[in-house]
């Protein structure tokens, strides 16, 4: 057990500067990114656009001055009765 403890950190060691270099020889951000991340947005801002929508028209019926009285959604129309 000793020894295999011995081995891994030997070999962490030797395998730990090669991980921690960065490399400068790096590319970097290509078109594909930018264009990955210009749709994304697209999604968020059209997924975001009706929410605030709903949000306006929410917050407007709940401060508006005289509620609708309304029951056809439950009762169904009437039918001249």
């Amino acid at each position: 057990m000793k020894t295999l403890i011995r081995t891994s950190a030997l070999v962490l060691a030797w395998v730990l500067p090669a991980v921690a270099a960065g490399g400068s020889d790096a590319e970097g951000s290509g078109l594909l990114l930018y264009l990955f991340l210009g749709f994304a947005a697209l999604i968020v801002v059209f997924q975001f656009t009706p929410g605030l929508v709903l949000f306006a028209t929410m917050v407007k019926e709940l401060f508006s001055r005289a509620p609708k009285k309304s029951t056809d959604a439950i009762t169904g129309p009437s039918k001249g009765r």
